[in-house]
């Protein structure tokens, strides 16, 4: 809200300067964007009096003046186009420094002598207007300076408010602030009851009250709305940062931002019948003010007469009600609309307006029989007339109620950080206009004034205890906490170490949204029925994932419809499955896409396509890193490939899926070159083992060599695992070196040839014992497997 000082200084006026003032107001909450002078720096001007004016003998455009200023009549040579004789202007005399340090001196134009120059708006730097002179009211004294005269020896402060105090969008509201900060009384002007002197009264109804709960009306007749308004108001107005446009609709802006009222004039003969405050009908349309033509929704609270609407409630007022030169009679409207009903309608029909800008925010609901009586009385006092009745329509049950809050001297301590003295904090609240209901012993019970809807709780009040005390005066005091370490399972490794081993071995973390295209999904994992979105961004994101997979592989096309060919992507996420009890449950899960050469191009390595085992190792390496063994079983996976998918166990355990794309599915999402995937649940994998210490052998290590022929349906892991079990506490290791496949070791066979390691911890093995160990694997490999030794 901008705002005249001079103005507020009428009201309350502390002994501080403006820069005090701006500064105590900033930072008592309402920040000040800025302040300027409502004038531009000028000296030596004056009322002047043009007392006849002559034209020029050598311009068209131009006048001769004799101009009065006081002690002396002297001729001035003017170009505008409103100088007249008896027209008072600002005169600047011979010697004055307008704006811009320009220095009137004594001239010729056109060969004829002027001494001075009369003044424009724009010249003085009180507005932009520049069409003409800055005309002065009869009432004006010849020689008096213009300063001192117009009163700018003053600013215009803008104050930008937070939404939730709309009190302080008027005079009143900001000088009982700085009355609060500065203990000084407000004094504002007397506002008394006009007394009526007639008896005509509109008859008003108001069918909407949930949205209009009090609306007063009153006819003022017989007014002459083309008198000026006076000077000081448009000043005032001016420096507001309002226009004026005339009489009647200057008096209610004046009001506004005097009181914080809005209130709106119409013209009694436009208005049919009464007045009726109705919501719209669908379809119907009203012409603005502003000449926009608006088709309003049932959601519109209107003001009406008995055939149409003539405004939008608490926004604008229709063209064909408004007031103008010719109207004689007014209706003048003072009301409390509803802050829920009028939220948002000025911007669906893109208006902003001072009144939807109060309205939205709150407006007081005890100020508008106030508001009405001081509009009045300064209508009467500019444009004459006779006042009516007031008519009031109230609705008592949809009026705001205000709370009496309980307020604990304790709690303000606390929060507050120190204790404040029980009668200073009483003297606070009283000052701002809260009142004691009564005492308790922990407190007080506070009753909120009506033009104070932003306080609800007890922490508002400490809030004001805290703004008014001053924000400066609280103590600093550094938070002090408890730091102590949080308890970490050793054995469970966090998700860095895992994220920083893939991206080691050349992997790139992905994040993608956790909604997926539907037809995606059930190409990927027909077995989960995607969990429908309410209201989705997009059809290709109508489902919460049920996989990490249908992101991942989408990121994949981006990626090749961008010419990256090589793509190693991982994710970490959520995936979203409905449960049987309709409930849904997310499961943390650990993806990745491989896709492309295995190594980056270069002359050293080759153009190798990655290939089932690449990534097979490297889920052994991440295996390795979290101290964990994960069986690799053949599986069948829908979405992969029937000979390149393995079955994830952890001692029995399902824990994912590694294989290689089915070839339809991949033709369908339009990829190039084959691509493996793999998805596991995390919290199955992130639980290891507990890193124990344990001394290197002195002693030499004994390595056995087996070469065994097995049926080619069997997997190293069964060779694997019965030699971990019949080789002895002892074994170290086993390591496969050599597979073979060929028609000299029959159809359907292959050869595998492993090496066994044994190490004892504190002394050297002998051959026996490495023998009966030998021996024992060899027994179990015939025995469980059918193997026989390759001679």
């Amino acid at each position: 809200m901008k705002f005249s000082e001079q103005w507020l200084r009428e009201w309350v006026n502390p002994e501080i300067d403006t820069q005090a003032l701006v500064d105590q107001i900033t930072m008592a909450g309402l920040e000040v964007d800025e302040f300027e002078p409502v004038a531009g720096e000028f000296s030596g001007v004056i009322v002047g009096l043009v007392e006849s004016v002559e034209p020029h003998p050598d311009a068209d455009k131009l006048r001769v003046c004799q101009v009065a200023g006081g002690e002396e009549t002297v001729q001035v040579v003017c170009g505008a186009p409103n100088v007249r004789p008896g027209l008072k202007v600002p005169f600047a005399t011979v010697g004055a420094v307008l704006p811009g340090n320009f220095k009137i001196k004594k001239a010729k134009l056109r060969g004829q002598p002027s001494n001075g120059m009369l003044c424009s708006e724009s010249e003085l730097q009180l507005s932009d207007s520049h069409e003409g002179l800055m005309e002065l009211p009869e009432s004006a004294t010849v020689g008096e300076d213009i300063r001192a005269y117009l009163g700018l020896d003053d600013a215009m402060i803008d104050v930008d408010l937070t939404p939730n105090r709309s009190d302080c969008l008027s005079i009143r509201g900001l000088a009982r602030e700085v009355g609060v900060l500065n203990r000084q009384l407000v004094e504002g002007p007397a506002i008394d009851p006009v007394e009526p002197v007639h008896s005509d009264v509109m008859d008003i109804r108001v069918e909407a009250p949930d949205g209009c709960p009090r609306y007063l009306g009153r006819i003022i007749r017989n007014v002459d709305l083309s008198v000026e308004t006076p000077l000081w108001m448009r000043e005032r107005l001016r420096r507001s940062g309002i226009r004026s446009i005339d009489a009647a609709v200057d008096v209610t802006n004046y009001v506004m931002l005097e009181l914080g009222q809005p209130l709106h004039a119409f013209d009694r003969e436009e208005l049919k019948g009464g007045i009726v405050v109705r919501w719209a009908e669908q379809g119907e349309k009203l012409v603005l003010l502003d000449g926009q033509e608006v088709e309003l929704t049932p959601q519109t609270l209107v003001i009406a007469d008995h055939e149409k609407p003539v405004a939008i409630a608490g926004v604008m007022g229709g063209e064909h009600s408004g007031v103008a030169e010719s109207t004689r009679d007014i209706v003048l409207e003072a009301a409390y609309f509803d802050s829920i009903s009028i939220a948002g309608k000025a911007r669906q029909f893109g208006l902003h307006t001072d009144a939807s800008h109060r309205f939205e925010r709150g407006v007081d609901p005890q100020l508008t029989r106030d508001a009405m009586e001081r509009a009045t009385a300064l209508l009467l006092e500019i444009v004459g007339g006779e006042a009516g009745e007031i008519v009031e329509v109230r609705s008592e049950i949809h009026l705001p109620s205000m709370p009496v809050i309980e307020l604990r001297q304790q709690r303000v301590d606390d929060v507050l950080g120190l204790a404040i003295d029980r009668t200073e904090i009483e003297e606070i609240l009283t000052r701002l206009g809260l009142h004691v209901d009564k005492l308790t012993r922990e407190g007080w019970m506070i009753g909120v004034p009506s033009y104070r809807p932003d306080i609800a709780i007890e922490e508002d009040l400490i809030e004001e205890v805290g703004r008014i005390y001053g924000y400066n005066n609280l103590p600093v005091t550094e938070p002090v906490g408890s730091l102590a370490l949080r308890e970490e399972a050793e054995a469970v490794r966090p998700l860095s170490s895992i994220q920083s081993l893939l991206v080691d071995r050349g992997y790139q973390e992905a994040v993608t949204y956790s909604f997926v295209d539907e037809k995606v999904q059930k190409l990927i994992d027909p077995g989960h029925e995607g969990i429908a979105l309410a209201n989705p961004i997009s059809s290709d994101m109508a489902v919460m994932r049920t996989s990490l997979w249908p992101g991942l592989l989408q990121t994949v096309d981006y990626n090749q419809n961008r010419q990256q060919s090589r793509i190693r992507l991982f994710e970490t996420g959520l995936r979203f499955v409905r449960r049987s009890d309709q409930s849904i449950e997310q499961v943390p899960m650990l993806a990745g896409v491989v896709n492309g050469p295995q190594d980056p191009e270069s002359w050293v390595n080759g153009r190798r396509k990655v290939d089932f085992y690449d990534v097979k190792g490297d889920l052994e390496a991440l295996f390795e890193l979290l101290g964990i063994e994960v069986e690799f079983v053949a599986g069948e996976h829908p979405a992969l490939h029937p000979g390149q998918t393995a079955e994830l166990r952890r001692d029995g355990e399902f824990v994912g899926w590694l294989g290689a794309l089915h070839p339809q599915v991949q033709k369908k999402l339009d990829l190039d070159g084959t691509t493996f995937v793999f998805e596991l649940f995390l919290n199955s994998i992130v639980s290891g083992y507990v890193p124990n210490f344990k001394e290197f052998s002195k002693f030499p290590e004994v390595r056995r060599d087996l070469a065994i022929i097995i049926r080619n349906e069997l997997t190293y892991a069964e060779v694997q695992r019965i030699a971990r079990d019949q080789a002895g506490e002892h074994l170290t290791g086993v390591r496969v070196f050599d597979v073979f496949e060929g028609e000299s070791i029959g159809r359907g066979q292959k050869s595998l040839a492993l090496s066994l390691f044994w190490q004892h911890p504190e002394r050297t093995l002998n051959e026996e014992e490495i023998q009966g160990w030998f021996n024992a694997v060899i027994e179990s490999l015939k025995t469980e497997l059918g193997a026989t030794l390759r001679s």
